[in-house]
């Protein structure tokens, strides 16, 4: 593997000597914070950036906040509220689809 290291640091100095490095997207800009892709491997973290910079969310994102959202509402209500347990059967419909695209994901990764 030092090998690789050192060919692929050879090719970064050779296009800094061409000047392929300047004036890229970000050049001069701290990089992203991209903490939240600690617990996803980097095939999946790069996928998703992808998806993001095209403005397309994959679908366990996008029930995920709706997830969240609903989360807030049964919170807001009261433990005795008759409505409450219609809430809470959204939500468990909702977590149950974010599980079944999560479990794609994975099967169409491996």
């Amino acid at each position: 593997m030092d090998w690789m290291n050192r060919l692929a640091e050879r090719w970064m100095l050779k296009a800094r000597a061409e000047g392929k490095l300047q004036g890229l997207a970000g050049e001069g800009k701290p990089l992203p914070d991209r903490t939240g892709e600690a617990f996803v491997s980097p095939g999946e973290a790069a996928g998703f950036r992808i998806m993001a910079e095209a403005g397309v969310l994959p679908e366990e994102i996008t029930l995920k906040k709706q997830a969240a959202a609903q989360r807030a509402v049964v919170a807001a209500m009261a433990p005795g509220d008759p409505a409450r347990k219609a809430e809470m059967a959204k939500l468990a419909e909702i977590d149950m689809r974010q599980s079944i695209a999560e479990e794609a994901r994975r099967k169409f990764m491996r």
